[in-house]
């Protein structure tokens, strides 16, 4: 299962009750974070799942109210007394910003391992499969999709086929081969068909793109800016390279998503439930997070 925390729905400014972007993502007790805006290891603090289990910060872009909590997070982490090394992931520039916001930060007790992407990108950290996707916010930006896949689950049948005795069954759903009668039987040879896995899209800040869709098609959760709701913000949405509501809800419904998330809210909203309405009208499934939300996804 993946659990997952809206730390921080803010966009542009903190409010006082509405922290900078973060993402807390836990995958078998480990965690990442996708952002890193002002304040977000008081978000982690709160929510207690975790400070030194987090193995990765997924940076979308170098706008302050992203990534301006690093320096915070990797002192916390020390404090913490982290000793394995931290995967930073970003644009071109990554060295740079992480180099210049760490003045303030000069001692970990923890190496910091950055990972500068150029285009679509695929990596893996936690067990989960990600993709980097440029996105359009008149800078280097990025969105995220994750997959947690699922094994194939074994078939007892296949293994009697096969004549493997029931104590080497174990051994084979663990993933070794084992020999039976002088042959090697593998642990694909008595596996069932593939299972799907569990699948999460994340992009703030950008203007909608084909690649949203695409990527998160049929996902079980999208995770995308509700910058602004009113219609009349439009210009501005366009000026800004961000989303209506609108805009991110028909992303979704294109997707076939299960549920839409929306976050990252303009400061210019005082009730971020107020426009939903506005989303639900494109794609029923919608919600508008807040901070400290959690959610579990669990495999289908």
């Amino acid at each position: 299962m993946l659990d997952l925390c809206t730390l921080g729905t803010g966009g542009t400014m903190p409010m006082p009750d509405r922290a900078l972007s973060a993402l807390y993502v836990r995958v078998n007790g480990r965690a990442l974070l996708i952002d890193c805006g002002e304040g977000t290891q008081v978000g982690v603090q709160r929510l207690g799942w975790g400070m030194q289990c987090i193995d990765g910060i997924l940076i979308s872009h170098f706008h302050a109210d992203h990534c301006s909590g690093l320096p915070g997070m990797l002192l916390a982490l020390t404090k913490a007394l982290r000793t394995e090394p931290l995967h930073i992931y970003g644009p071109v520039g990554l060295t740079q910003v992480v180099s210049g916001l760490r003045v303030i930060a000069p001692q970990l007790t923890f190496p910091v391992m950055l990972h500068e992407l150029s285009g679509q990108t695929e990596f893996e950290l936690l067990g989960l499969q990600i993709t980097a996707f440029p996105l359009d916010h008149g800078i280097p930006c990025y969105g995220w999709r994750l997959h947690l896949p699922r094994n194939a689950a074994f078939d007892p049948d296949k293994a009697r086929a096969l004549r493997v005795p029931l104590p080497l069954w174990k051994t084979l759903q663990s993933g070794e081969a084992v020999q039976v009668e002088g042959h090697a039987i593998r642990p694909e040879d008595v596996m069932g068909p593939p299972r799907r896995g569990i699948t999460v899209l994340y992009a703030t800040d950008t203007r909608p793109v084909e690649v949203i869709p695409e990527l998160g098609f049929r996902c079980d959760l999208m995770i995308l800016e509700g910058m602004y709701g009113a219609e009349e913000k439009y210009p501005l949405a366009i000026r800004n390279h961000h989303m209506l509501y609108r805009e991110a809800a028909a992303l979704a419904r294109d997707a076939e998503a299960a549920r839409l998330l929306l976050t990252h809210f303009s400061t210019s909203i005082e009730a971020p439930e107020a426009y939903l309405p506005q989303a639900q009208s494109v794609f029923p499934a919608t919600d508008v997070a807040v901070d400290g939300m959690t959610l579990t996804l669990q495999y289908p």
